[in-house]
């Protein structure tokens, strides 16, 4: 099977994420005296995580570079369409539990981190999102995006790289503040509610898909 190049372009962003997870595996393991506990002077920034946040961006990049090329060329395929989002889950939910850890090497000055119970509700909602797409497919339907989940990706695209630089550069003026309340974390709250929001839009919109027909009717 010939693979064209925005689905190639979907396959090393899978590699991408793949690698960063087994980077991050290696400086856990590593411990907090290895290189990784270094930060950038007094930013606060992790030497580990600004590597993420660069590997997180070029993803990123490529997220809209496949499907651009895709739709340009007129090569978009159904791997291509299999891979698409399962590329990109795999970018922003590795990311959100990643950078809701606190890792072993980080010393005394503290990073911040995504609240758990905002990475719980957005992996949540892509699991309910993606299973109603799923059955909706099944039986020949599609189900349309709607503004509040192109708002929630865009949220997130802000967020993370703020999160994996610790704040930075609204750290000039929070980074005394309490970290729940810094302008970073406004963004992940922002990428959570769009994220909700969306979710539950999804299932009443579509809930007509859950239903069983009985004699061409809907029981």
């Amino acid at each position: 099977m010939k693979i064209n190049i925005p689905t190639k372009i979907t396959i090393v962003r899978i590699a991408g994420v793949v690698a960063l997870l087994g980077f991050y595996l290696a400086v856990y393991i590593a411990g907090p005296n290895s290189w990784a506990s270094m930060t950038l002077g007094d930013s606060g920034i992790y030497l580990v995580n600004l590597i993420g946040c660069i590997v997180f961006i070029l993803a990123s990049v490529t997220d809209f570079l496949d499907g651009y090329l895709a739709r340009k060329w007129h090569q978009v395929t159904t791997l291509g369409k299999f891979l698409d989002p399962i590329a990109d889950k795999m970018l922003v939910n590795s990311s959100l539990i990643i950078l809701a850890v606190a890792m072993p090497f980080y010393g005394g000055t503290n990073p911040l981190l995504v609240p758990w119970f905002c990475v719980v509700i957005m992996i949540l909602r892509d699991l309910v999102v993606d299973t109603l797409r799923f059955v909706a497919a099944s039986k020949g339907e599609v189900v349309a995006a709607n503004i509040f989940g192109k708002l929630k990706t865009i949220f997130q695209m802000v967020a993370l790289p703020l999160i994996f630089l610790n704040g930075w550069p609204f750290t000039y003026f929070d980074g005394g503040w309490n970290p729940l309340l810094r302008v970073a974390m406004f963004f992940v709250y922002l990428a959570t509610a769009m994220s909700l929001i969306s979710g539950i839009i999804y299932v009443i919109q579509n809930k007509h898909v859950l239903k069983e027909k009985t004699d061409g009717k809907d029981a």
